[in-house]
């Protein structure tokens, strides 16, 4: 469709929008955004929209939306999936997507969801000051169990052969699953800056910190992680870093 892209998402924080500006920035395709709103302009405009938008689009619980045409979706993983064989971003062989598709989702789990949990380990909708004590303790637990067997897992994944050759998730191919996962990392670093570089100095995660690195070199993906399009991380988003919480591994 000749219809421009258009996210609609809070504005303040990256959060889950940011997968995808990220590859709508990779691609360099046009898009409109709602992050130069302001915060209650923004908000409005959200809440609007999740009350459906007609043309047999339902109404969404929750941000980020994306409108394509007459066509409005919800769920970040959903909104990848749609627009990754779009932008040449889902992967060069048969069923490349889905594979695509199953690696973007679990960065999002455990990099994203358990991230998130560890700040709000009760209630999403109890404010953190009255969960705090349980917030350090679950934030503990993640470092020292979770953090170790998640960063495993990326590694085995980056040096299985059967991926081929290249740098990438997919080998040689550059996938938005790529995209996720530094982005999920990256918000990780924010929110435990102290665990994550005791992960990297250990030498035992070498091939997922090279990725992170690599991503972030990409000429689209550096130019706009310098502009004022990347948003900052702050802490009421879900990336937050709490001193408490930001424990080293025993």
């Amino acid at each position: 469709m000749a219809a421009p892209y258009e996210l609609i998402y809070y504005t303040g924080v990256p959060g889950r929008g940011e997968h995808v500006r990220l590859i709508l920035e990779e691609a360099g395709a046009p898009y409109q955004d709602t992050q130069f709103l302001s915060f209650d302009e923004a908000r409005k405009n959200v809440t609007n929209w999740l009350g459906g938008g007609g043309h047999g689009n339902p109404p969404y619980f929750a941000p980020p939306l994306f409108k394509h045409g007459d066509l409005v979706i919800s769920q970040t993983p959903n909104i990848l999936l749609y627009l990754g064989p779009k932008l040449g971003l889902a992967g060069s062989r048969e069923n490349d997507l889905y594979r695509v598709n199953a690696l973007a989702s679990t960065a999002l789990d455990l990099l994203c969801n358990e991230v998130h949990d560890t700040h709000h380990p009760i209630a999403v909708m109890m404010p953190y000051e009255e969960q705090q004590e349980e917030s350090k303790r679950r934030s503990k637990y993640w470092v020292q169990n979770r953090l170790p067997t998640v960063l495993a897992y990326w590694q085995r994944v980056l040096k299985n052969e059967g991926r081929g050759s290249g740098p990438w998730l997919l080998g040689d191919t550059f996938t938005y699953a790529d995209l996720v996962l530094f982005q999920c990392l990256d918000g990780a670093y924010y929110a435990f800056p102290r665990a994550l570089k005791q992960a990297r100095e250990s030498g035992k995660y070498d091939k997922v910190f090279k990725h992170r690195e690599d991503v972030q070199a990409r000429p689209n993906i550096a130019a706009y992680l310098a502009s004022n399009r990347r948003q900052k991380y702050q802490d009421w988003g879900i990336y937050r870093h709490y001193e408490d919480n930001d424990v080293v591994a025993e």
